[in-house]
C-alpha cells in the first residue's frame, strides 16, 4: 500500500492507479468484474478517504478475489460470512470505509441470513452484489437468482426455484440506499458507487454482471444498443417514468398497480405519470418498483430505488457504551465473569 499523496496545500490526491494493488487479475477474459473493478479503483479517489481508511471484505466466489485487486486493506472470508466479517470491523473500527464484494451464491444463498441483518441493523457498510444468475467459480450451477426453468449442470431438467429479487429482499430487510447498476454502463455505474461510497448507513447495489462462461447474454436484452431503451428504465429522482426509444413510453401507478402507458397514441402525457421520489418514507412504493423485473413487458429499473437517512447502527452502540460508562464507570470483565449463578467443579 503506498503512501499519502499530497499537494502543497497538504490534500491527499490519489488516482486510480493508487488503487490497482500489484496482483495479477485473474477473471475469465471478456468478464463483467473487470468493469465492476474498473469502476470501483475510478471511483474510490474521489471520495475524500485516505487509502489506508478503506476495507475491502469478500466472501467465497470469483467475486472474492475483489480485495486482491484493491490497493487497500482486505480480507477474503469464507462462504457467505462476508458481511458479518465486514459488520464486525465497522463496528470495531467505526472511522474506517469498509465495502463488501459478493456474488449471488455468496450472499444470496449460504450468506442470505447475514446480508438481511446487517441490512436491518443499518451498519455503515457498501455492500456489492455482482449479480451473474449463476455459479461461475463452481462451473455453472443454477444460484439464488436463476430464473426458474434455468437449465445447468445442477439443473439439467429445469430449475424448480422460484429465485429471490435482492431489491425486494433489501426493501425488506430495511437497507437504506438501494441501487442497481449494469456492468456495460460504465458511467452509470461509477455514478451509483460513488453515491453508495458517500451515504451513511447500509448501501447496497446489484450490479448486473455478465459471465461469458457459464451464462453469456444473461442481461442482453439490457445492454444491447438495439433493445436496451426499451428495456431498461432509468431512475431519477424527481423525474417521470420514462423509457423507449423515443421516449415514448411511461409508467403510471393507478392505486397500486402500475402500468405502461404510450405517451403518442394514448392520449396521455408526461403529467400523468409516476414520478420517481428515492426518500420516500414508504417502502411499498419501492417495493413496487423492485418488482418490474417479474411482469412481463415492464423495463428494468435501473439506478437508486431509495435511500433514508436515519442513525447507523455502530453509531448507536458506541454512543450508549459512552452514557453507560458515564453513568456506570468502566466496566470489571473480572467481576462481571465471577457474578451471577456461578459454581465451582471440584473433584469431590
Amino acid at each position: 500500500m503506498e503512501e499519502n499523496k499530497s499537494n502543497t496545500q497538504g490534500e491527499i490526491k490519489y488516482t486510480a492507479k493508487d488503487f490497482a494493488s500489484s496482483q495479477d487479475v485473474r477473471w475469465c477474459p471478456g468478464c463483467g468484474d473487470y468493469s465492476i473493478l474498473a469502476q470501483m479503483q475510478r471511483v474510490s479517489p474521489d471520495l475524500g478517504i485516505k487509502i489506508q481508511d478503506f476495507v475491502w471484505v469478500s466472501g467465497i466466489g470469483c467475486a472474492s478475489r475483489f480485495p486482491y485487486y484493491m490497493n487497500t486493506y482486505g480480507f477474503h472470508g469464507i462462504h457467505g460470512r462476508a458481511p458479518a466479517i465486514a459488520s464486525g470491523v465497522k463496528i470495531t473500527k467505526p472511522n474506517l470505509s469498509v465495502w463488501v464484494a459478493s456474488g449471488d451464491g455468496d450472499l444470496l444463498s449460504i450468506g442470505g441470513n447475514h446480508f438481511i441483518h446487517a441490512c436491518r441493523r443499518n451498519i455503515d457498510l457498501k455492500i456489492l452484489l455482482f449479480n451473474n444468475r449463476i455459479y461461475g467459480l463452481t462451473k455453472g450451477q443454477y444460484s439464488p437468482t436463476s430464473e426458474k426453468g434455468k437449465r445447468t449442470k445442477s439443473t439439467p431438467f429445469g430449475s424448480v426455484d422460484y429465485p429471490f429479487n435482492p431489491l425486494s429482499l433489501a426493501v425488506g430487510s430495511g437497507a437504506t440506499f438501494i441501487a442497481r447498476s449494469l456492468d456495460r454502463d460504465a458511467k452509470h455505474l461509477k455514478e451509483m458507487m460513488t453515491r453508495a461510497g458517500k451515504h451513511k448507513g447500509t448501501a447496497f447495489i446489484e450490479v448486473y454482471q455478465n459471465c461469458n462462461i457459464f451464462n453469456d447474454g444473461a442481461f442482453e436484452l439490457l445492454t444491447e444498443k438495439e433493445t436496451k431503451s426499451d428495456n431498461v428504465l432509468v431512475l431519477e429522482h424527481g423525474k417521470p417514468m420514462i423509457f423507449g426509444k423515443n421516449n415514448d413510453k411511461g409508467i403510471k401507478l393507478d392505486g397500486l398497480t402500475p402500468t405502461i402507458v404510450n405517451l403518442s397514441d394514448d392520449g396521455y402525457s408526461v403529467n400523468d405519470l409516476w414520478v420517481h421520489d428515492e426518500f420516500d418514507k414508504d417502502t411499498f412504493r419501492a417495493h413496487i418498483i423492485s418488482k418490474f423485473t417479474e411482469l412481463e413487458g415492464f423495463p428494468t429499473p435501473i439506478g437508486v430505488l431509495r435511500q433514508e437517512l436515519k442513525s447507523t447502527y455502530e453509531e448507536d452502540l458506541h454512543q450508549q457504551i459512552k452514557q453507560i460508562k458515564e453513568l456506570k464507570g468502566e466496566g470489571d470483565l473480572r467481576k462481571l465473569l465471577f457474578s451471577g449463578s456461578i459454581w465451582e467443579v471440584n473433584g469431590n
